[in-house]
C-alpha cells in the first residue's frame, strides 16, 4: 500500500469558490447552458467554477464575493457623494 506523505487524514480539503456567492455568476435560462460567468464571459452546463477547474486545473481566479462588492459600493458612496435618501434630499421637496 502506497502512502502519500504530504496528505494527512485530518487535513481539511481545500474548496474552490462558490459561484452562488460570486457577483459575476448568472443564470441564462437556456436549458443547454443554464449557468454563466459574466467576468470570464462564458456559459456552461455546470457551475462556472467547476468548468474552470476542469479546464484550467486551478480554482477560479475571478471570484468576487457579493458581500465584498456591496461593501466596496458602500465605501464609494461615503466618498463625498450624498446618500440618495439623506435628509437634505427630502428637504428640497418641502
Amino acid at each position: 500500500m502506497m502512502d502519500d506523505p504530504t496528505a494527512s487524514a485530518g487535513a481539511p480539503v481545500e474548496r474552490g469558490p462558490n459561484c452562488w456567492q460570486c457577483r459575476f455568476f448568472g443564470i441564462t435560462y437556456q436549458p443547454a447552458t443554464p449557468y454563466a460567468c459574466h467576468r470570464l464571459g462564458f456559459r456552461s452546463q455546470v457551475l462556472p467554477s467547476l468548468e474552470v477547474l476542469r479546464t484550467d486545473g486551478r480554482f477560479c481566479q475571478g471570484f468576487v464575493s457579493k458581500s465584498a462588492a456591496v461593501a466596496s459600493a458602500a465605501q464609494a458612496d461615503e466618498g463625498g457623494r450624498p446618500s440618495p435618501l439623506s435628509a437634505n434630499t427630502w428637504s428640497r421637496f418641502a
